[in-house]
């Protein structure tokens, strides 16, 4: 087992593309038993042969449409309008459009890449240093993957059997408090050290249509959920729905979108599905190699370590998923590991749908912690800013949400109330 881990880790600090380092770490592990090889090809297309899994193009696809439309500027003009005026209020803007923009997109990739591009502008120039504006805008796009509609939820329930609907719901409130975090730790800037007054400028006859526009994009999720929850449409049907309302506002509402640029974002599209489905299928390989390893003897040895206490096992989830969240993709470490510590939560006593919050948002940590925290490398990008000031400026915001984790570790409700609630 530990040469199929090594084998994958080697090949991925030698640059090699992280679906090619997993699947042939994977076949590596299953040539050792050997197994004949049309087995790793029935394990590959196995990994994506799932109906959940038709729904990830078209929420991929609305976020596309959404972010094309121009939603980004109107979500960040409306939300200036309530906080701007406030010590530090850009960067309460910031988080604040990202919450909302995680109804949106999904994604944590595409909230730091569309959000990034304005505030990395206009923060400096009202006073803020680069890296603490990319530490703002770093620190609450990682709401993205968590707020539904849910990408990794999306996954999460295709390899844990858990409903998507539950999964959606449940993390609502995980993904707020994640942005409280961050707000909190603003707050505090501002008390100790001061923070510069928002220097966006709303004029009064632009109010009502900023707000009505975004109270129609924040609906959005608002009606997926709804729809999903009340039995009107399943995940993939709602996604469908979300990329023709995406249509609608584009086209017809807010007349920002052409032909050309829903083809475009078509195309853009296909290639992140196609992605996203390399990366599952591959993972899927290196996942039956390490059951064959008894990787999962491993994980079950580990209950006997904790005293068969659910809290210290979440615990220890959480310091396991933070590691793997530094070197692996979250979708590839969910397909791994999931299935692998679902049994022992179940043994344990603990509500599946909390330990799966747990697990995503902490792996979604990764996306901001080196060595290779996407997030991390678009904003240095966008902002030419080098690792080590940017890594500097978050560690308050990891400190905080990291908190926010463990909140959700001790107080079981805070991911299984909306849930139960609405089922």
């Amino acid at each position: 087992m530990a040469w199929v881990a090594s084998i994958s880790f080697v090949l991925l600090v030698l640059g090699v593309p992280i679906a090619f380092a997993l699947g042939l770490a994977g076949t590596f592990g299953i040539w050792q038993f050997g197994i004949p090889p049309q087995v790793i090809i029935t394990r590959f297309f196995g990994g994506v042969d799932s109906f959940i899994f038709l729904a990830v193009p078209f929420y991929i696809l609305a976020a596309e449409l959404m972010n094309i439309s121009g939603i980004t500027d109107r979500i960040v003009r409306a939300t200036s309008l309530v906080l701007g005026r406030v010590p530090g209020g850009t960067a309460y803007t910031n988080i604040t459009a990202s919450v909302l923009f995680a109804g949106v997109s999904g994604s944590a990739v595409a909230d730091a890449s569309a959000l990034g591009r304005f505030f990395l502008k206009v923060m400096p120039e009202e006073g803020y240093t680069k890296e603490y504006a990319a530490a703002v805008t770093a620190s609450s796009s990682i709401v993205g993957p968590i707020i539904p509609p849910s990408g990794l939820a999306i996954i999460m329930a295709a390899v844990s059997g858990l409903s998507i609907v539950d999964l959606f719901l449940a993390g609502v409130i995980p993904g707020l408090i994640m942005g409280l975090a961050c707000v909190v730790v603003v707050f505090i800037t501002a008390m100790t050290k001061g923070l510069p007054k928002s220097a966006i400028v709303v004029e009064r006859k632009e109010m009502p249509r900023l707000l009505i526009e975004s109270a129609v994009v924040a609906i959005l999720p608002v009606i997926i959920v709804g729809g999903m929850v009340t039995g009107a449409f399943t995940a993939t049907e709602g996604g469908g729905i979300a990329v023709f309302v995406a249509l609608v506002l584009g086209l017809l509402v807010f007349r920002s979108m052409s032909i050309a640029d829903v083809w475009r974002a078509v195309v853009v599209s296909a290639r992140v599905t196609a992605t996203i489905y390399f990366l599952v299928a591959a993972a899927a390989i290196l996942s039956y190699a390490l059951n064959l390893l008894g990787i999962s003897g491993l994980v079950a040895a580990m209950v006997p370590l904790v005293g068969g206490d659910p809290t210290l096992f979440l615990i220890g989830v959480v310091i396991l998923m933070l590691i793997l969240g530094m070197f692996l993709d979250i979708g590839a470490a969910l397909i791994i590991f999931v299935p692998l510590l679902m049994p022992t939560v179940m043994q344990l006593g603990i509500d599946p749908i909390q330990a799966a919050m747990v697990i995503i948002l902490t792996l979604a940590m990764g996306l901001i912690t080196p060595p290779f925290g996407v997030v991390l490398f678009v904003l240095m990008k966008i902002g030419n800013i080098g690792l080590s000031p940017l890594f500097k400026a978050l560690i308050p915001f990891i400190i905080a949400q990291i908190g926010a984790i463990l909140l959700l570790v001790f107080i079981p409700e805070l991911s299984t109330w909306l849930p139960n609630l609405l089922n």
